[in-house]
């Protein structure tokens, strides 16, 4: 079954909101972003979660040092690095690593190879929906591939169907507001993902 992501978390009721309807991995984000949480606040939301979710913090260029202190404060289990970090980096923090790229920064498959990580992330970034996801059918059969951008409740169970991915990973598809979730949108998205329709 399909991996679901909630990601952009800010507080706790969401965050437990998310595994009652079963999310899969949660995603806290410590670079800019309307979306931004502080290592204290998100150390405070991880001590009320139950066991066996992931939980992951989205970095973009911060150092190895800055990641690891961190991961290490609020206990989190994976890094997702979204910035210009490299082979030598992801290796230093693998496999407790995602490695994300949009369609405009995606190395060939070869260069693909060099990163030792959990798995790759593709965001849509500014291309369509379809294309973003064939591009990810297609390169899902060399890595273990999780699939963003532009997901909502409305779509993922077709981008899904199109792109084949290990997860799905959502955050603006599933808001009330930044920062905040809408619960209902969070359900229907899980649901749909998962084929629980």
């Amino acid at each position: 079954m399909i991996k679901v992501k909630i990601c952009g978390l800010t507080n706790l009721e969401d965050a437990l909101a998310a595994v009652e309807y079963g999310a899969d991995a949660l995603g806290f984000v410590f670079a800019p972003s309307p979306r931004r949480v502080t290592p204290e606040s998100v150390r405070e939301i991880v001590a009320g979660l139950p066991p066996f979710v992931t939980r992951a913090g989205v970095f973009v260029n911060s150092t190895l040092a800055e990641i690891r202190e961190t991961m290490s404060l609020c206990g989190l289990d994976l890094a997702q690095l979204h910035g210009e970090e490299g082979p030598d980096l992801c290796a230093s923090l693998s496999p407790r690593v995602v490695k994300a790229f949009t369609l405009g920064n995606l190395p060939s498959l070869s260069q693909l190879g060099r990163y030792r990580v959990a798995a790759i992330m593709l965001d849509k970034g500014k291309g369509t929906g379809i294309e973003h996801w064939a591009i990810a059918r297609d390169i899902r059969r060399h890595v273990r591939l999780i699939l963003a951008g532009g997901l909502t409740p409305g779509n993922v169970a077709q981008a899904i169907k199109v792109a084949q991915p290990y997860a799905v990973d959502v955050s603006s598809g599933v808001e009330e507001r930044p920062g905040r979730k809408d619960h209902g949108k969070m359900r229907d998205f899980i649901n749909a993902a998962k084929g629980q329709r």
